[in-house]
């Protein structure tokens, strides 16, 4: 071959080289991330490697809060990377032999995970192949990295702004104020599926005078961490304008229009009830909201008919009271509309499947909202959900 077909030879061969890791690097960002997840990423770049020239890989991560390395991902044949360490170190991929399981030689690519200055994880890709690998399946390992782990960082970010959120929903609807002992409360909060940012669902309760306490619910519309933020100045809101101790409807149009005025917060729905042992009545007034349900002694169902009043914030009040008896064995239950509501779902009929439930007579108002929760199949709803449930103690 004469010089110049040689140099003709080494072009073609480095174009097509080129276009290789074009191509790889174009498969890398449409094949890895797709799901913004810590572990979604890692089975990602596995994936991806086993389908770009290694037969096995393996993906590990520095866990944020603990020592040492897991995990997290394999792809492929495990034998061939059941051996391999992670890189711990910076630094360009490493490429070495190693001896998998059963004295099969293999050929290893190891490449650190690096965001924002610091190795968060590594990748290791393995070849059966007894020929040494190339600058391309070098390169593949390489981008694919660097692209995995910008994605790994960016997935613990979304993770820390989820657990913030959480944590300040948690600590906001977790602990309603106390009421008056002669009533007897208990909440929960769910919040919708394992990676979804929670919204403004609270619940509440507010001491009043003569014995009475005020029960409350709502939903700020929105999911994410401010909803949890206009949920918590909805909630202080409330607790100030309550202390006049004006009766439920009157308590929703004095919030109604200062959220109005103050035009930052996002609408909400909210349901009141003032609930006097001492008479054995409850008052109810909504802005909104679904009606709550009193569970009674035999363990049935009654759904509140009252009036609905627009969503706060709209300055258009118009809330109407309504009162009916509560005896001492009746179950109170006030809920956020991830209770009952189901998608495609019309909600008379959502209602009624909540109104159509027997629980078992005697339960607590904690045993009553759990069973509540699993026979709605809560645990699974396609929105946050808030349930608060009240009973007057009997006197000893």
């Amino acid at each position: 071959m004469s010089e110049r077909a040689g140099e003709k030879a080494s072009l073609v061969e480095e174009h097509a080289a080129v276009l290789a890791r074009l191509k790889a690097a174009t498969d890398a960002i449409e094949e890895i991330g797709s799901h913004p997840d810590e572990r979604s990423v890692c089975e990602d770049l596995a994936g991806f490697l086993c389908r770009h020239g290694f037969e096995a890989a393996a993906v590990d991560v520095r866990p944020e809060d603990e020592p040492g390395w897991a995990r997290v991902a394999v792809a492929g044949d495990p034998k061939l990377v059941d051996r391999v360490e992670p890189r711990h170190e910076k630094g360009a991929p490493h490429t070495y032999a190693d001896m998998a399981p059963g004295g099969v030689p293999v050929r290893v690519v190891s490449a650190p995970l690096r965001w924002q200055g610091r190795v968060i994880g590594s990748v290791s890709a393995a070849s059966a192949r007894t020929h040494d690998l190339g600058e391309h399946e070098t390169a593949t390992v390489h981008d694919a990295a660097r692209l995995a782990a910008v994605h790994l960082g960016h997935a613990r970010r979304l993770a820390a702004t989820e657990r913030t959120a959480f944590h300040l929903q948690q600590a906001l609807v977790a602990e309603p104020g106390r009421p008056h002992p002669n009533l007897e409360v208990a909440g929960r909060y769910l919040p919708v599926g394992a990676r979804t940012l929670v919204g403004g669902d609270w619940f509440e309760s507010v001491r009043l005078h003569f014995g009475r306490s005020l029960l409350v619910v709502g939903d700020v519309m929105g999911h994410g961490l401010d909803a949890a933020v206009d949920m918590n100045a909805y909630r202080s809101a409330l607790r100030d304008v309550a202390s006049t101790d004006l009766p439920p409807h009157r308590v929703l149009r004095q919030l109604d229009s200062v959220v109005a005025d103050d035009g930052g917060l996002r609408p909400a729905t909210c349901l009141l009830v003032q609930v006097d042992p001492a008479r054995g009545s409850a008052t109810f007034a909504s802005a909104g909201h679904l009606p709550p349900v009193v569970f009674t002694a035999d363990g049935s169902a009654d759904l509140v008919d009252l009036p609905v009043g627009p969503p706060l914030g709209t300055g258009v009040g118009g809330y109407e009271p309504v009162t009916r008896t509560l005896a001492p064995a009746d179950t109170l239950v006030l809920f956020t509309d991830g209770l009952v509501e189901r998608r495609g779902e019309d909600i008379d009929v959502s209602l009624a499947r909540l109104s159509s439930l027997r629980v078992h007579p005697g339960s607590s108002p904690e045993e009553l909202v759990e069973e509540v929760l699993q026979r709605l199949d809560a645990h699974h709803a396609e929105d946050d959900v808030a349930v608060l449930a009240a009973r007057i103690r009997e006197r000893s």
